[in-house]
């Protein structure tokens, strides 16, 4: 079949609902708990964190939910987003297999992370919150939440995981081009912070420690409010524009995915894009291979336990039901820094239990080589996060190469890697190392999980 090698959209064709798959899980996910009583959390619970029209999303099993009006405005600066064939990829591997991606480095931050932080800022923005206060690991959730805070008028405080904010400095900039304002995580600004630079002034930090940080300073002001880049089930419906956009394009060309693969961090990369195919799935229209792509020195899915856990380092959120390394499992300071969170997006653990999706782990050094052979084909620098679904797409298509078996490839490009050279420096001149997470350290980690009976 002949068509471009770039789909588009029209922006009249863009969807206009977000996609909740809580409507269509063969079974329902165990409920968040209070962090205190460890029963089942209820609005109030998470009314110091969020505005009530999140809470709603978060707690609904509504199929979809209308995307406001003023949001489309905002999406309408880069959305809908273009669907790729990777042919000059393809070539170079030799293979028979398709492979597409969806590219989110458009977006003003250079990420899919705007997808959630628009739809977030607006409905605080509407009931009449003030500021946002939020963590970041490789940056890309920190800026794209200061750029939404600008385009509603409301201030941005952020917390970026210390080893992230050495490394990406320019990140920082971007936080404070759009208004926010950015500390190290730890900080001095927190009692917490202060408790664990007393310890270790050189502290590397993690995402749960910067979460800790972020919740304590909004539930001390009735005008703050906390915003989450990832894990939490409304962020991950709005991030369903990706795949639903994403069905369409692949429908104008009359394509069908067999394998669909995804970086997974804390999951909403991965859901926005696979959750829709899953919908499909359901319905019997299609019938992909569905794969989270984590880090080996990360493996939340592939070495981590399904149980209940704190969101942060400090045990101050709700607790979820998620496959977890340990709310005190501190991560190397690996270059993929948007994948180093000790927990996985409840609802992406639910379907990984349930046999829905399957998963894999791929060291930085072969996450690297996979991207710099896109960049070299393709011709977008990856950032490092989607690297990982880079080398797992490749491995496909090599293996298709070996059989002779066309099979088409899915997986989102989230992100470009402009803010990221340093991390390949270090791979081109040799310096980077393979991180891989022994069982000791993971049994070190989970020692402090509080044991549930549910």
């Amino acid at each position: 079949m002949s068509y471009p090698n770039k789909i588009f959209l029209e922006e009249n064709e863009m969807p206009t609902q977000w996609y909740n798959i809580t409507a269509d899980l063969p079974e329902p996910m165990p409920p968040a708990l209070h962090p205190g009583t460890h029963e089942p959390a209820t609005a109030e619970d998470f009314a110091p964190l969020f505005p009530k029209a999140l809470i709603e999303q978060e707690m609904t099993t509504q199929r979809y939910v209308d995307i406001p009006g003023e949001v489309m405005d905002v999406y309408k600066l880069w959305r809908p987003t273009p669907l790729f064939r990777a042919r000059r990829l393809e070539k170079l591997l030799d293979t028979p297999a398709k492979i597409f991606y969806k590219y989110e480095g458009v977006s003003p931050a250079g990420s899919h992370k705007p997808n959630t932080a628009v739809p977030q800022v607006y409905y605080n923005a509407m009931e009449g919150i003030k500021k946002l206060t939020t963590e970041t690991g490789a940056g890309q959730w920190g800026s794209s939440l200061a750029f939404a805070c600008a385009q509603f008028g409301l201030e941005c405080e952020i917390w970026q995981v210390a080893a992230s904010y050495r490394s990406k400095p320019y990140r920082k900039t971007m936080m404070e081009i759009w208004g926010g304002k950015v500390h190290p995580s730890p900080s001095q600004v927190t009692e917490y912070g202060r408790s664990l630079l007393a310890l270790d002034n050189d502290h590397p930090g993690s995402l749960g420690i910067a979460i800790s940080e972020a919740v304590s300073e909004a539930v001390a002001d009735e005008n703050t409010r906390y915003a989450l880049g990832s894990v939490l089930n409304h962020v991950l419906m709005h991030q369903t524009i990706i795949g639903e956009e994403a069905l369409l394009q692949m429908a104008k060309i009359g394509e069908t995915p067999d394998v669909l693969v995804g970086c997974t961090g804390g999951g909403s990369n991965f859901g926005g894009l696979a959750f829709p195919f899953m919908r499909e799935k359901f319905k019997g229209k299609m019938n992909p291979v569905i794969r989270c792509v984590e880090p080996t020195a990360c493996p939340t899915l592939t070495k981590g336990e399904y149980r209940y856990d704190y969101g942060d380092t400090a045990g101050m959120t709700p607790m979820m039901k998620m496959h977890t390394l340990g709310h005190n499992f501190i991560p190397e300071p690996i270059h993929a820094g948007g994948l180093r969170y000790h927990g996985m997006a409840p609802l992406v653990s639910h379907v990984y239990e349930l046999g829905l999706v399957d998963a894999m782990s791929i060291g930085q050094k072969e996450c690297f080589a996979a991207g710099i052979m896109f960049a070299k084909s393709e011709g977008i620098v990856p950032a490092p996060e989607p690297t990982h679904a880079i080398a797992a797409a490749i491995r496909e298509a090599l293996a298709c190469k070996e059989t002779g078996e066309e099979r088409t490839i899915l997986t989102a490009l989230c992100g470009h890697g402009h803010l990221d050279l340093a991390s390949y420096e270090k791979y081109l001149h040799g310096e980077m190392q393979d991180l891989d997470l022994d069982q000791k350290a993971i049994d070190e980690a989970l020692r402090s999980v509080p044991q549930v009976d549910r």
